[in-house]
């Protein structure tokens, strides 16, 4: 069991890692929308519309490394036993 808790852990830690890079490795909050900017053909004006877009922040690689922590440290209330006597 203090093995399988451990690999979850791990599991969980490089999934949260890979996620966050992926998806944006954005270091502030996260976000659920993403600014565009965009051109007006007739006025040549730059205006910056909004698209829905999870971008994950600090906070969702911290939430996501915390529960890592908590699998790993709950391994340390499991004994190893001694299958020899």
């Amino acid at each position: 069991m203090k093995r399988a808790l451990r690999l979850m852990a791990l599991i969980v830690a490089v999934a949260a890692v890979t996620a966050w890079l992926a998806l944006g490795a954005h270091r502030g909050w996260t976000r659920t929308s993403a600014p565009v900017k965009i051109l007006d053909e007739v006025t040549g004006i730059e205006g910056v519309q909004y698209r829905k877009q999870f971008v994950p922040g600090l906070d969702f690689l911290g939430a996501a490394l915390l529960a890592a922590s908590c699998l790993a440290g709950a391994s340390l209330f499991f004994n190893h036993r001694n299958t020899q006597q």
